[in-house]
């Protein structure tokens, strides 16, 4: 937007270019202070919503997620009342949003026909104990039998209606790894690459001149980018016409240490070695030997996590849910 006083000589002029960049922005996740009651049911801690688009910002974050459900598919036992696709749904809606909801389908006598998993995102917990909900837009579309769904969540210091997961102290660097990330496209996308002040201060300069190069400038963005300017200007002085990069700043914005940085906590938080998700070490020295790693992980992540996916089997009565062993030589081979 040009800024410009062109009524009087020697007058100062300057213009800008670039779209508005907001300097705050909320992904409208952490939406409530506590399970607000409704009436019927609990409003989550936490927008799900919010916390399912997080897990899409962050490669690590979605990758690190995906890795532990495929290793809790990998070792499942299939059982006629709960194959492969539907432990999948329930593992992945237990790792995303630190519960996981599966119905028991009975048929006309009472005999149990098989386990159903029912999408955590859309679930909410009754006022009265063994009501379930799904609701969509803030509409109840169905209410299931009371008594028919089983919650297995993650403990919560805070509450006792839903459970958490465990990575959601990792979100503010997932999220600083994505805006970093989409700074940089920006940079690059813009033909201005962040832009530079041209500094005018040759007395031979008159307000026609200065139009003129304004609008040579302004030709120079889009596809015009990495356009060459000549200026001349007879008689000016040396230091009369500056051109100052803004870019610097850029530059120097430490993209890789941000990159690095919020890599190393987001896999903290999901506690995964690096060499299982095939991050290439940058050290000669490498990050070891991926058997070891992959042993150690089973025993200290997988084994817990598998028990707590065993826990649908007291409720159920029988042993729906097992877990062949973590075979480390195939697996690392």
């Amino acid at each position: 937007m040009p800024v410009e006083n062109a009524g009087r000589p020697g007058g100062f002029t300057a213009f800008s270019f670039g779209d508005a960049t907001p300097v705050l922005e909320s992904r409208g996740l952490f939406d409530y202070l506590e399970c607000w009651k409704n009436g019927r049911y609990y409003e989550p801690p936490v927008s799900l919503i919010g916390l399912s688009r997080t897990t899409r910002s962050n490669p690590f974050l979605y990758s690190g997620l995906i890795f532990k459900r495929n290793m809790l598919v990998r070792t499942f036992v299939p059982h006629p009342l709960l194959g492969h696709s539907a432990f999948s749904q329930m593992a992945l809606d237990y790792l995303i949003f630190g519960q996981s909801y599966i119905e028991r389908q009975v048929s006309g006598t009472g005999r149990l026909l098989r386990l159903q998993p029912l999408m955590a995102q859309y679930l909410r917990h009754g006022v009265v104990p063994g009501e379930f909900f799904q609701v969509r837009a803030d509409r109840v579309e169905h209410e299931f039998l009371r008594g028919s769904v089983y919650q297995l969540r993650e403990a919560d210091a805070d509450q006792e209606i839903y459970g958490l997961p465990e990575w959601l102290a990792v979100i503010q660097s997932a999220l600083l790894n994505e805006s970093a990330t989409l700074f940089r496209r920006k940079y690059y996308t813009n033909g201005s690459h962040a832009g530079f002040i041209l500094y005018l201060t040759d007395p031979q300069a008159e307000q026609g001149d200065v139009a003129g190069l304004r609008e040579a400038l302004k030709q120079a963005r889009g596809p015009g980018n990495f356009r060459n300017l000549f200026v001349h200007s007879p008689n000016g002085k040396k230091d009369g016409l500056q051109l100052i990069p803004v870019s610097e700043v850029a530059a120097k914005d430490e993209f890789t240490g941000i990159k690095r940085v919020t890599r190393d906590d987001i896999l903290a938080a999901l506690r995964i070695p690096p060499q299982l998700l095939g991050i290439v070490p940058q050290n000669a020295g490498g990050f070891g030997s991926i058997r070891d790693a992959a042993k150690v992980w089973a025993a200290v992540e997988l084994a817990p996590l598998q028990s707590r996916m065993a826990m649908v089997n007291e409720w159920v009565g029988d042993e729906v849910i097992s877990f062949a062993p973590f075979d480390i030589g195939s697996a690392a081979t």
